[in-house]
C-alpha cells in the first residue's frame, strides 16, 4: 500500500505522538490503524505531520478518509476539501442534516 516501494513501517515516527494523546501511542500499528491516523492528521496536523501523510498515504486513501468520517472539524474538512478539490457536498462532515433526520435528545 506504499508508495514508490517504501518499506512497510507498521510504528508510527515519534513527532507524530503529540497527536494520538488519548491512546498509548505505542500500540498504534499504521497497518492496522491507517485510517485513524489519517484522521489525526487531517484534523490537527502541522506542515510535518501533514508532510509525512503525503508520503506514506495514497492521495484516494486521504481522499476516501476525509468523506466517509463526520467527527472533524468545520475548519479542517473545509480547509481540507479545498486542498484535495473534494466537493463539499461529497465530505460528510460538511453535509447538512436533512430536517427530517429525527434527532435524539435526552429524555429526561
Amino acid at each position: 500500500m506504499f508508495l514508490c516501494g517504501m518499506k512497510k513501517m507498521k510504528k508510527l515516527p515519534s513527532f507524530l505522538k503529540k497527536y494520538f494523546w488519548d491512546v498509548s501511542f505505542e500500540k498504534i500499528d499504521l497497518q492496522k490503524n491507517r485510517e485513524y491516523v489519517l484522521k489525526r492528521i487531517l484534523d490537527y496536523g502541522d506542515e510535518r505531520a501533514v508532510a509525512w501523510m503525503y508520503r506514506n498515504f495514497k492521495k484516494s486513501e486521504i481522499k476516501k478518509t476525509l468523506s466517509e468520517f463526520r467527527g472533524y472539524s468545520q475548519k479542517s474538512a473545509n480547509y481540507w476539501a479545498l486542498m484535495l478539490n473534494v466537493p463539499r457536498e461529497e465530505v460528510l462532515c460538511l453535509k447538512k442534516r436533512s430536517s427530517k433526520e429525527q434527532r435524539t435528545f435526552w429524555p429526561h
